[in-house]
């Protein structure tokens, strides 16, 4: 979710965490590994990328790998994170073991099922962006697939077998297009919910940040994005090392979906 501004306050907030907890799959009850309380999976949405570097180096400083859900979004360099400019940024995280999955190529936001067997959504980017569209199941599918085809372009490897759809928002329809090509939805817990997309005077970091390490438990998967656009303060610079340096001191390690017990079964070996 990485579009216009959503407003602030409790209401917003509660509405998105609903949202969260619906496209969220049911949290496994993993074995903690050895010294460990509980794993939590940091995952990062595609957004302006204007926090992507410093994403990178974080994860890289405290030696934590994440997994990555990317779509061809407008990055703050004037391009898009899936141009051949980026490839140096993701065959460097690629080579640090992290994860990978797709976030639909356009950005696609799913609206309803279409009684005709279509889904209804509506890209971001691409040649069709801001334009209501009716897709087959099929459509959709290669929508989610063209990401993978993108990544091993300029990677030379293929995204993990995971998707996750613009905003969380599914049906089973959409859910079934995409699993019948191989790919398995994965949302975020309800207190995985960094709240990057809301209004910063409204939600300001420090009460996100406070929210986060009082409410996460082992198992959640944690979603932020690589830079939002419309928030003013951006979470990351002054969020992602306290929540890591938290979780910590709190005995939580942390994990790719790779390892999720939810999703470890889907993975290739």
């Amino acid at each position: 979710m990485s579009g216009p501004l959503l407003s602030g306050g409790a209401a917003a907030f509660a509405a998105l965490a609903a949202l969260a907890c619906a496209a969220a799959a049911p949290a496994g009850a993993a074995a903690p590994a050895a010294g460990c309380r509980g794993t939590v999976y940091l995952t990062f949405d595609t957004g302006s990328q204007s926090q992507a570097e410093l994403i990178a180096q974080t994860l890289n400083k405290h030696q934590i790998k994440a997994t990555f859900f990317l779509a061809n979004e407008k990055t703050v360099r004037g391009d898009y994170a899936l141009d051949p400019s980026w490839a140096p940024f993701w065959k460097a995280r690629a080579a640090e073991g992290h994860a990978f999955g797709s976030h639909t190529f356009d950005h696609v936001y799913w609206l309803k099922d279409a009684p005709d067997g279509r889904l209804q959504v509506k890209p971001q980017f691409g040649a069709a962006a801001g334009k209501v569209q009716n897709w087959t199941p099929a459509q959709y599918c290669e929508e989610i697939k063209r990401v993978d085809n993108r990544f091993h372009e300029l990677t030379g490897k293929h995204l993990d077998p995971i998707w996750r759809a613009p905003g969380g928002k599914t049906s089973p329809r959409s859910l079934a297009a995409a699993s019948a090509c191989g790919y398995a939805h994965v949302g975020w817990a309800k207190a995985g919910f960094s709240g990057d997309e809301l209004s910063s005077s409204a939600w300001p970091n420090a009460v996100l940040l406070e929210k986060s390490l009082r409410e996460l438990r082992g198992g959640d998967i944690f979603m932020a994005h690589m830079g939002i656009w419309s928030r003013k303060d951006p979470w990351a610079p002054a969020n992602l090392e306290p929540l890591i340096a938290g979780l910590k001191q709190k005995g939580y390690c942390f994990a790719t979906l790779r390892e999720h017990p939810d999703y470890s079964s889907q993975f290739k070996h």
